[in-house]
């Protein structure tokens, strides 16, 4: 019985280990830059946070502009603290929220996208942190220039690093169970070598405990 509840112990322990080593963790990785006619598409745009757990107020800004270095900008879509607004203009209707509940991630998709959508998109992410006795703020600005073809092209990396993650999880998944069964077999053989130790001191005569044996003398 004490064995089992070790061992149970003992599982219970690696499984939160490794749930707490698989929470979300935010990686500020750039956007791909290559769309498809008449599919859907992710403008992705990440700001990790270094304190997730300081409050922090969010105000994002989508910007859309035909060529590089122009003053021309048009403002596409907001998000406004605690919702996200499509603003009128050419991507009225065409645009929908993909960013993250924590507002890490704060990307926007493009619906059925066509050859004018693309262009430079600008995405301005402004906060405010709360740190009780001030607030301080930060603004950053992610620059995505995309293009629009009529068939995707074919991406060797992508299907390498999905390769490679699948391997990663086959991996730890076979390192928690040899862990698992080491610590299972680690256990029993500590409490078998309590219990014969406890059965032999059982197995001994009472008149030898009360009266061990004198010492022999010439």
């Amino acid at each position: 019985m004490v064995t089992l509840y070790r061992v149970q112990l003992q599982t219970l322990v690696l499984l939160f280990f490794l749930v707490h080593l698989s929470r979300p963790v935010c990686v500020d990785v750039l956007s791909d830059t290559e769309a498809v006619l008449g599919t859907s598409k992710k403008l992705t745009c990440i700001s990790c946070m270094l304190r997730e757990e300081v409050k922090a107020k969010t105000y994002v800004s989508w910007f859309y502009m035909r060529e590089k270095n122009t003053s021309n900008k048009t403002h596409i879509y907001q998000y406004n603290y605690t919702y996200p607004v499509e603003v009128d203009g050419p991507f009225l209707g065409r645009l929908a929220w993909n960013g993250s509940q924590d507002l890490q991630d704060v990307s926007i998709s493009i619906l059925n996208v066509t050859y004018s959508d693309r262009g430079i998109y600008e995405c301005h992410i402004h906060r405010e942190f709360d740190f009780g006795f001030f607030n301080h703020k930060v603004s950053v600005t992610k620059t995505i220039e995309l293009e629009v073809k009529e068939k995707a092209s074919k991406d060797p990396t992508a299907f390498y690093s999905q390769i490679m993650m699948y391997v990663l999880l086959v991996f730890l998944t076979f390192w928690l169970l040899v862990e698992m069964v080491y610590c299972y077999r680690k256990i029993s053989k500590s409490d078998e070598q309590t219990q014969d130790t406890a059965t032999n001191y059982l197995a001994i005569p009472s008149e030898q405990k009360d009266n061990p044996a004198a010492p022999v003398t010439e």
